[in-house]
């Protein structure tokens, strides 16, 4: 749990003044100053460790990209100390006082800095079995160049950066590190699942596709993630860490397979991008390049035990509620309740497949959003069937998918999206379907049924729809554009959402399809909510949907 400074080697100085965190050269050249909230009582107590006094008798810290870290192991490495931060965005600096077992992080931005905070302030991360306290720094930015023993901080920062550098100036691929991670799980004492695999390594990306089988006695898995850069951070941020405290460690390299291809979608393997593949009873089908050592007679596949928990990028104390961060182009919360059975841990809404449906949808903003807008949007990833918006909290709603399958679907891929200038939130609801309001009950239009809607994309089956599902991106496809109009009619039609058209191009074989660029992501969710399904006249409704290809 988050603690008020207080107690240990802290020691404060009267307002107006640095809090001392470490050497004179750290207080004069390697921050950069803000104004302190303490008050002058707040010095009589500090080294004290009376919290009740010390908590009335200073007022909380304002926000900053700067976190404060205490009570950090001394043989913790800096790549540990980053990899608290990684989940929630981008690391731009360190600084480690291992001498006062302290470090001071660098977030990209104060939202991330917020919800690292924010996130730990209920579930205590634990280094090498070790809590970590976590709070925010009295300075607003971290200025290490002229601070002696800087050089391996600075190192694991360039590893950590590398890498997505490379993979964008090369192509996408760098030698040895593309998009198919290979995960062995070592110390199996709780069974781990396909789903409970998901929801962890879906934090850092969207995952594709997932096999799960067993080699040489050790339970092993094929991920595939959408961009090798996902694949990066996921590795960087959980090679070595438990699932449980103290087993099912993971131990994780990158995969010599460029691709992983998926027959069967049940509960030893899934392509999540193929949501009209049969159960069936086989082993699942991978490409050409799988190894020979796996044998000539197929994946042995190890027996499905049911969904078991997870403890997130570090190691959390056994038993403590855990809600995952939501990262963006991430999952959003997953719980470990303290009620669990013995032996074995449940994720609430995922009751093995098919599981639940029903998406709990958080942070919105409630002054633009509406049950049709999150209707058109998850529709990209599905068919929704329901969708409330909670009356008394209206940033927060319930989407109802038509399987579990497609509701994973909608998580992987809009989970920390933006949208109307908030973060959206989505992960499973502990809900199993979205209750209709009452007859004579006054609902204000937030709760609405599409069961029959006729702009479900997915509801025939072999549905080429199937075959183009891709994340949220600033290029648009447009189809059923009817000859009678123009480019500049769609450019203006798009530019009346708000948006920045950047470019344009018509299929050269097929004028009734278009690409349309964006000046943003955000931009473009806005404009297919707003645009779907628009009549263009001539019987023509336009379609809109997210595509993988840039103009």
């Amino acid at each position: 749990m988050m603690r008020k400074w207080g107690g240990n080697k802290a020691q404060t100085r009267q307002k107006g003044q640095e809090l001392q965190c470490g050497p004179d050269e750290f207080l004069s050249s390697g921050v950069s100053r803000r104004t302190s909230t303490m008050s002058n009582s707040t010095a009589d107590t500090a080294n004290g460790n009376d919290d009740k006094k010390l908590k009335e008798g200073r007022s909380p810290i304002s926000p900053s990209r700067v976190l404060h870290l205490r009570q950090i192991p001394s043989d913790a490495t800096e790549a540990e100390v980053i990899s608290l931060g990684l989940p929630f965005g981008k690391v731009t600096n360190l600084l480690m006082l291992k001498g006062k077992s302290q470090a001071f992080l660098e977030m990209a931005s104060e939202e991330a800095a917020a919800n690292m905070v924010n996130f730990y302030t209920s579930v205590t991360p634990l280094l090498r079995s070790q809590p970590v306290y976590i709070q925010y720094s009295n300075y607003r930015e971290l200025k290490t160049d002229n601070l002696p023993n800087q050089a391996r901080a600075q190192a694991a920062l360039q590893a950590v950066n590398a890498a997505p550098d490379a993979l964008a100036a090369g192509g996408g691929v760098v030698p040895g590190q593309g998009s198919v991670l290979r995960i062995i799980v070592e110390n199996v004492f709780y069974p781990v699942t396909l789903e409970v695999l998901y929801q962890i390594f879906s934090k850092f990306g969207p995952v594709l596709k997932i096999i799960t089988f067993t080699k040489n006695n050790q339970f092993q898995t094929l991920l595939q993630f959408a961009d090798p850069t996902n694949a990066y951070y996921a590795k960087m941020a959980m090679d070595g860490q438990n699932i449980y405290n103290a087993c099912c460690t993971l131990r994780i390299e990158f995969s010599k397979l460029t691709s992983l291809k998926v027959k069967y979608n049940n509960d030893k393997s899934r392509d999540f991008t193929r949501l009209d593949l049969p159960s069936g009873d086989g082993p699942p089908v991978m490409d050409s390049a799988i190894p020979a050592s796996f044998g000539s007679h197929g994946i042995v596949l190890p027996p499905y035990a049911g969904p078991a928990g997870f403890v997130q990028a570090v190691a959390f104390p056994h038993g403590a509620g855990l809600a995952v961060p939501a990262v963006a182009g991430a999952l959003g919360s997953l719980a470990v309740p303290t009620s669990a059975a013995p032996g074995r841990i449940t994720i609430p809404g995922v009751t093995g497949v098919p599981g639940n449906s029903v998406l709990l949808v958080s942070n919105l903003n409630p002054e633009a959003i509406t049950p049709h807008g999150l209707f058109i949007l998850f529709g990209v990833y599905g068919d929704v069937h329901r969708v409330k918006i909670m009356f008394k909290k209206k940033e927060n709603a319930l989407v109802q998918m038509a399987d579990a399958n497609q509701a994973q679907l909608a998580i992987s891929n809009l989970n920390g999206q933006r949208l109307y200038g908030k973060v959206l939130h989505a992960t499973f609801s502990k809900h199993q379907f979205v209750q209709l309001p009452r007859e004579g009950q006054e609902d204000h239009g937030l709760t609405k049924d599409y069961s029959n809607s006729p702009l479900h994309r997915f509801k025939k089956p072999g549905s080429k729809n199937f075959q183009n599902i891709f994340p949220p991106s600033a290029t648009l496809h447009l189809s059923n554009i009817p000859p009678s109009v123009s480019v500049d009619d769609l450019k203006n039609l798009f530019a009346g959402t708000g948006s920045t058209v950047k470019a344009f191009k018509f299929f050269q074989k097929d004028c009734k399809m278009a690409l349309i660029q964006l000046g943003s992501v955000e931009e473009a969710v806005h404009a297919l909510i707003a645009l779907h399904n628009h009549d263009l006249g001539d019987n023509h409704h336009l379609r809109v949907s997210f595509s993988k290809s840039t103009i």
